[in-house]
């Protein structure tokens, strides 16, 4: 029987950290209201040469400031921390931090960042926040579906990863329950993404999507998958 070959970093199965892409961190930073869990997002400006305008959680790539030795996780929750200070004003401690997700982007996009999601909860009544007011412009406190909604009426624009991950919190109804249900995974879940073209739409596939290995989104089978087109659907089977 021929050995197994040991999967690629940043492949599902592999290494969550991809070798050929600028290693990064963001944290979704949640609060409670009356009803329910709201998220901080941030609007990039409009002339940054990457995302520029879109909404976003804080984050960006991991600096050397924040290396220690050639541990990524730790230098990930550090990165997390300090992008919530420079971008919005908010102390968080790097042990605070739930590891929530991993993300690498397809091999054709023209920037990669292979992403550490985290998630930290802030109390309300210490959450004043102060944008930069240069790479970002504006911020608001919202639901995940008030967010959601939004994008689908054109007032917003968002990322896949930032659309998919509010899509997951809209089942959370407290942040404890966010924060429990990080804790609860032993690996945070990795998006490594593959598109493709299917009529006008454009599709991000996940592991788990039938048609994931072939990259043909028509493919008949378990779905775990963006649809990109007028409006986003994020589809995934049981």
């Amino acid at each position: 029987m021929e050995p197994t070959a040991t999967p690629r970093p940043g492949s599902p199965g592999g290494a969550l950290w991809d070798p050929d892409a600028i290693p990064a961190a963001t944290v979704v930073v949640l609060r409670d209201a009356p009803l329910g869990p709201e998220a901080l997002v941030l609007r990039r400006d409009s002339e940054l040469s990457f995302a520029g305008g879109m909404w976003v959680f804080p984050g960006g790539r991991i600096d050397a400031a924040d290396a220690v030795g050639d541990d990524l996780e730790l230098a990930a929750r550090r990165a997390a921390a300090r992008e919530a200070a420079e971008e919005a004003g908010l102390v968080i401690d790097p042990a605070d931090l739930c590891r929530w997700s991993h993300w690498t982007p397809p091999p054709i996009a023209p920037k990669r960042f292979s992403t550490a999601f985290f998630v930290a909860g802030q109390e309300a009544d210490a959450t004043e926040v102060v944008v930069d007011d240069s790479e970002i412009r504006e911020h608001r406190w919202a639901r995940p579906a008030d967010v959601l909604e939004w994008r689908d009426r054109g007032e917003v624009a968002l990322s896949p990863p930032t659309f998919i991950t509010l899509h997951q919190l809209l089942a959370h109804r407290n942040v404890r329950s966010v924060l429990e249900a990080a804790d609860r995974r032993p690996h945070p879940e990795h998006f490594a993404t593959r598109v493709a073209a299917e009529g006008d739409d454009l599709v991000a596939l996940y592991h788990g999507d039938a048609g994931y290995e072939s990259e043909d989104p028509t493919v008949a089978g378990p779905r775990h998958r963006l649809v990109m087109g007028a409006a986003w659907t994020y589809e995934r089977s049981p």
